[in-house]
């Protein structure tokens, strides 16, 4: 990216799994960048240091780097901490240690949690309302559970409490309308008669 604008702006538009920022001598706008980067978003941080002082290293630990590398250095060995970071965070998710999920990947759709935006089947962003975006997010974290109402209520109240009792069902037909190919006929959130809803879909967790 040519500066940081174009960075955040990558950020908040796709999916980013990890970011390079160069730390040269003097340079307080990539300092403030990895800071402000690590404030608002988990992504996975590697910086590059024109020098080979520990301060560096100290530095780039405590804006909270997930790694740092030093010039000079080869394409093939940034391309390996590169693969061990997300190897690393793969297993960490797998252990349910990891923390920030970015986004979910579901049926052609993607629901990105930092900007809140829902990128449907055909690349259209649709808006949610907090309540339809409450309910979408506990489902697609549920790990392909039934959840009833009250459990369903509890897991959706992230921001506010516009979710109850069963405005759950106003909810999730709203959502049917934007997800769906056909509504009338759902194959991402099911309903499980007498139980609640889930979804029918494999999920991705990105993060």
């Amino acid at each position: 990216m040519p500066n940081g604008a174009k960075m955040l702006e990558a950020l908040n538009t796709g999916q980013v799994d990890v970011v390079l920022i160069a730390l040269p001598p003097g340079s307080e706008n990539a300092v403030q960048l990895a800071r402000r980067l690590r404030e608002e978003s988990p992504v996975l941080i590697i910086l590059l240091s024109s020098r080979r002082e520990e301060a560096d290293l100290v530095m780039a630990l405590e804006l909270g780097a997930d790694d740092c590398l030093t010039k000079p250095f080869s394409q093939r060995e940034l391309l390996a901490r590169v693969r061990a970071l997300l190897r690393r965070r793969q297993m960490d998710a797998r252990a349910g240690k990891a923390q920030g999920v970015r986004a979910y990947r579901f049926d052609r759709c993607e629901l990105n949690l930092n900007t809140r935006r829902l990128i449907t089947h055909d690349k259209a962003h649709t808006a949610l309302s907090n309540g339809e975006f409450n309910l979408l997010v506990a489902l697609l974290g549920a790990d392909e559970r039934t959840l009833s109402r009250m459990p369903f209520l509890e897991l959706s109240r992230v921001h506010d409490h516009e979710v109850y009792d069963r405005a759950v069902d106003v909810q999730i037909m709203r959502l049917r309308r934007k997800i769906e190919g056909e509504y009338s006929k759902p194959r991402c959130l099911l309903t499980v008669r007498g139980a609640g809803y889930r979804v029918g879909v494999p999920v991705e967790p990105v993060y």
